[in-house]
């Protein structure tokens, strides 16, 4: 789901109570996906897209809050993050091509999406909308909950690198580099918090790269590496982005969501940057 493989491990003394938590924590993984994804033809992005612009979409409850807190980013970064990237990423390869949709404006970004109290939403000019982003991270903070709600206080859900852990720990998390060949990688042991660890792999050329810079738009980072540690996962996702994109200048956007994030730069230097781990 979401693009990757989804593991929940959990720690409780009945086992059949840890299986129905278990589903529980799948299903709401599996509503963020069908709610939210970019390829599915019935999912909220995909009835937005084939709307013609003006008019009022009504979203989920869920995809409206996901994608409030992404025009939030996008306001604080002044569009480094910004979701209507998905028009970059179709150009590249990285997602599919649309059918039977709008075709969108070239200049247009997340100024022109307009989001209302009741979970309602309208373009201003045609754009397609990949909240792949921040969606993976928020869907571990539901699956969390759903553990919460069957009386789960202590275990893991991890979303393809993007995590988060219930209870004290300590728990132990490698962080995956990107690179196949490396000899070791660095370890975090925390309690409970939220991890997400993003890694480009642009060319000098700004060839195609998994994450996008929404103002140039162009691959954010060149051999980077970010991990960034949260209490919410959907922030500590969406926050590797803004690293890989800007570097030491996104401090203060993680201090902002009381993050720290750790940083690899193209050199294999590691820096560490916001809170104080």
């Amino acid at each position: 789901m979401l693009g990757t493989t989804v593991n929940i491990r959990v720690e409780y003394a009945d086992e059949l109570a840890a299986h129905r938590a278990i589903d529980a924590a799948f299903a709401a993984v599996a509503s963020v996906h069908g709610a939210m994804s970019f390829h599915e033809a019935d999912s909220d992005l995909a009835r937005l897209h084939r709307t013609r612009c003006g008019v009022r979409v009504q979203l989920a409850e869920q995809t409206a809050e996901v994608l409030r807190e992404a025009l939030k980013l996008a306001a604080l970064s002044n569009g480094v993050f910004d979701v209507s990237i998905a028009t970059q990423l179709v150009a590249w390869g990285l997602l599919p091509q649309p059918a039977h949709v709008n075709r969108p404006a070239p200049d247009a970004c997340w100024r022109d999406i307009h989001l209302d109290e009741e979970h309602g939403v309208r373009l201003e000019r045609p754009l397609w909308i990949d909240l792949g982003g921040i969606a993976k991270g928020y869907a571990v903070d539901c699956a969390i909950e759903a553990l919460r709600a069957h009386g789960i206080d202590s275990g893991c859900v991890n979303a393809g690198g993007d995590l988060r852990t219930l209870g004290g720990g300590p728990h132990r998390i490698v962080i995956d580099t990107g690179e196949a060949a490396a000899s070791h990688h660095p370890v975090l042991e925390l309690g409970e918090a939220a991890v997400a660890t993003s890694h480009s792999r642009a060319l000098p050329d700004h060839a195609a790269a998994p994450h996008v810079h929404g103002q140039a738009r162009t691959a954010a980072g060149r051999r980077e590496c970010a991990t960034v540690v949260a209490e919410r996962c959907i922030h500590a996702d969406a926050l590797t982005k803004l690293v890989l994109a800007l570097g030491p200048a996104s401090t203060d956007l993680l201090l902002h969501y009381d993050a720290t994030a750790y940083w690899q730069d193209a050199d294999g230097c590691w820096t560490t940057l916001g809170t104080s781990p």
